[in-house]
């Protein structure tokens, strides 16, 4: 009989460690060895999910990280460490809040589910059940069953790991497994997670319409922090964090936290420190003034949230965030595509939409090298205006009297494709849609309809409405050579009524309204496989990871003026990576030259949004050179790796690398937002050279300054050592001034 290559590894493993064993002079030292053997035996291959004994539990590994659970002598789940690989094997004792913290017991941690059962009992208690390790998505995925001791509900925990980005995705999912009562879900959230002790700070995302992305700093003392969203948008707080132990400041190096929900309704972020800094984070489904009955034989699943570790600093989290994004998160058809360079009409001609004026600037766009030509808002029956319009989605034939194919023969003539802008989620009361069914939009009896923009909200949790907008956008679709929306969402929630169903389901519409928005862009998807899709909501209001697991892109903000966009971006890339950062250039304000402009705009995927009527010649041809110097920079910006090498947050410049995988060719975007003293100032690293991150020190480099002459270029080569040690003299002079610098391998 053959001798497994297992059965190999653990005899060396106890031959190399017996002299270690009788060596040992302390019960601690035994009980690292006991751990660590039985962690061998049980698991030699390459598997990142490990399976122990004495106690039962599983050592959950990424290529830095470790999280490790147990199930204790009664039978409750519990989490033990998560942290570096480094102290994976030492035998911490347990935390006592469970891996489901749930109401029921004692008080003493953030519950993630609340339940109430028929009987009005409001208390719970699970026990583990059994376990196994499945694959889901081709990725490792540890399922754990626990129920709960007397009543009928089983509840399923997921932790699927992706461990190239040091990222574990939490979910669960809940069964009334009783034949006659409904179950009543208070809160369920995604996920918990117990961070080691010590005096945390948070780095978080906030801001409003126009100043989206904003980074804020906090120590976390005793209490709970809350980041959430209680309306549908997420302005104010993105649902992304970073932590990190308030001693660790490198932005490259050091122990990093950071995780999302990837959810685009209503969803919340608890972070709550205990006086012996024991951290506990809890983040999912926002419950707020919502509830959902579970039905004997029906299930509930919560959305994925994202928990990562690294030990490459804040950078080192945004780039692993960047890079699970850009290769798991956004949809497959497009994920590894180049986004096209896009116009968009709206600044020029707004609601005033024709044939003859959007030809003519569409003449314009192809000239300069545009890829995408995109019709804005006001295409659509009776949209002259924001006040009417929205919900009828047929083309005006007085703007379009032969309606749009003409026109986009035409745009597909001169070399690019066509896109448009919708609204499904909204309607005006002046609409055909509003008169026929002003049942359909969500709102409360006896209470004023609140409009916001002259719009109301359809409520998308009905069955009817959504079948309406299916059909309606797949009408489009179908009769046009579309391949590309732009799908917009401006207004806030309000008076989320829906009158007309049984009490019992009046309090799930935000969650039923968020699961038909998903099934609607999904079924979309699989029609017009295609299209690309962009989420846009009255700026960067949802740009999270629920709608870029539905769309290819995200509109960041409304705000286009350059410096102001440069704090937006920054932010933005804390938490996304740069394809689907999408940045425009537009004719305000006057005092920002267009050189300036498209700088800015090409560290993300490119658009240009200006008024092409009134450019003259020398505008034409500097727009017509920054687009194609975009296109052979752009697989660098939407694939490669960020580093931000100089923050708008804590000077007056600002710097964005891009590196590809080979460490073979790199852009570097340098900005000047003012400048304090002649001929440049100092960085926050205290000299005027910026250092470059990502090459390889042992490579040659040539660096090329983007629009100077090649007299002007260097005329020598640097290795990457250099380079990352003292770095090039700051290339830009001036006040709101950009330059971008190429680095290829000599």
């Amino acid at each position: 009989m053959p001798v497994s290559g297992d059965f190999k590894v653990s005899c060396k493993y106890f031959s190399n460690t017996l002299f270690i064993w009788f060596n040992m002079k302390s019960l601690y030292s035994v009980l690292i060895f006991l751990f660590t053997t039985v962690n061998t035996i049980l698991f030699a291959g390459n598997s990142y999910i490990q399976e122990t004994e004495n106690p039962k539990g599983w050592i959950i590994s990424t290529n830095n990280s470790s999280y490790k659970l147990i199930v204790d002598n009664q039978d409750y789940v519990k989490p033990v460490f998560y942290g570096t690989s480094a102290n994976k094997d030492i035998p911490e004792l347990p935390q006592s809040i469970t891996e489901i913290p749930y109401r029921g017991g004692m008080p003493d941690k953030l519950p993630i589910l609340e339940v109430t059962f028929p009987d009005h009992v409001r208390d719970l208690d699970l026990q583990f059940v059994n376990s196994e390790i499945i694959e889901i998505d081709n990725r490792q995925t540890l399922k754990i069953t626990q129920k709960d001791r007397y009543y009928p509900l089983e509840v399923v925990s997921y932790i699927r790991v992706l461990p190239e980005f040091d990222i574990l995705e939490k979910w669960i999912t809940v069964h009334n497994t009783g034949r006659k009562g409904d179950i009543l879900i208070e809160n369920l959230q995604s996920g918990s997670i117990i961070l080691p002790p010590d005096s945390y700070e948070l780095t978080h995302l906030g801001g409003r319409w126009g100043a989206e992305f904003q980074l804020y700093e906090t120590i976390l003392t005793p209490g709970v922090k809350t980041l959430q969203a209680r309306d549908f948008k997420s302005y104010d707080t993105p649902a992304w964090f970073m932590l990190r132990p308030k001693e660790e400041k490198d932005k490259y190096r050091g122990t990093a936290y950071f995780g999302a929900i990837q959810y685009s309704g209503n969803w919340i972020i608890n972070f709550e420190t205990f006086y012996n800094q024991r951290l506990q984070i809890t983040s999912g489904i926002n419950f707020w003034d919502t509830s959902w009955s579970l039905k004997p034989g029906e299930s509930f699943e919560s959305p994925r949230l994202i928990i990562g570790y690294t030990e490459n600093g804040s950078e080192g989290a945004a780039q692993n965030m960047a890079g699970y994004v850009r290769k798991t998160i956004l949809p497959e058809k497009h994920r590894n595509q180049l986004r096209p360079v896009l116009y968009n009409s709206w600044y020029a001609t707004e609601f005033d939409v024709t044939e003859a004026n959007q030809l003519k600037l569409a003449e314009t766009a192809k000239e300069i090298g545009v890829e995408l030509f995109v019709i804005d808002d006001g295409w659509f029956k009776g949209r002259i205006n924001d006040h009417a319009g929205l919900g009828d989605w047929t083309v005006d034939k007085n703007k379009f009297p032969n309606g749009l194919n003409p026109l986009i023969q035409k745009i597909n003539n001169m070399g690019m494709d066509f896109g448009i802008w919708i609204e499904p989620e909204m309607i005006n009361p002046n609409s055909d849609l509003y008169r026929k069914h002003p049942d359909w939009v969500l709102y409360f009896p006896n209470r004023k309809r609140t409009e916001a923009r002259n719009q109301l909200t359809l409520n998308l949790a009905r069955e009817d409405v959504y079948q309406y907008l299916l059909e309606s956008f797949t009408q489009l679709l179908k009769e046009h050579n579309i391949k590309f929306i732009k799908w917009d969402h401006n207004r806030t929630l309000s008076e989320p009524g829906w009158p007309v169903v049984s009490p019992d389901k009046q309090k799930e519409v935000r969650i039923r309204y968020i699961q038909n928005l998903y099934r609607l862009i999904e079924t979309l998807r699989t029609r017009f496989p295609k299209v690309w899709f962009e989420t846009c909501s009255g700026g960067g209001g949802r740009a999270d990871l629920g709608m870029l697991a539905r769309m290819d892109q995200a509109w960041a903000s409304d705000n286009t003026n350059p410096i102001d966009r440069l704090f937006i971006q920054y932010g933005y890339l804390s938490a996304l990576p740069a394809n689907t950062m999408v940045s425009w250039t537009t004719d305000g304000p006057a005092d920002n030259s267009l050189d300036f402009k498209f700088d800015v705009s090409m560290s993300g995927v490119l658009g240009i949004g200006n008024d092409l009527s009134k450019w003259n010649e020398t505008e034409i041809k500097t727009a017509k050179q920054k687009i194609a110097l975009y296109k052979e920079l752009r697989p660098l910006v939407q694939q490669g790796t960020t580093y931000r090498l100089l923050s708008p947050f804590e000077g007056n410049r600002c710097a964005i690398e891009y590196v590809n995988e080979n460490a073979d060719s790199a852009v570097v975007f340098c900005y000047n937002m003012a400048e304090l003293f002649p001929n440049g100032n100092f960085n926050e690293r205290g000299n005027s050279n910026l250092k470059l991150l990502g090459l390889n020190d042992e490579k040659n480099y040539q660096i090329e300054l983007c629009g100077h002459p090649a007299s002007s270029q260097p005329e020598h080569s640097f290795n990457g050592e250099y380079l990352r040690k003292t770095g090039i003299s700051w290339p830009v002079y001036g006040p709101e001034k950009g330059m971008i610098v190429r680095i290829t391998e000599k």
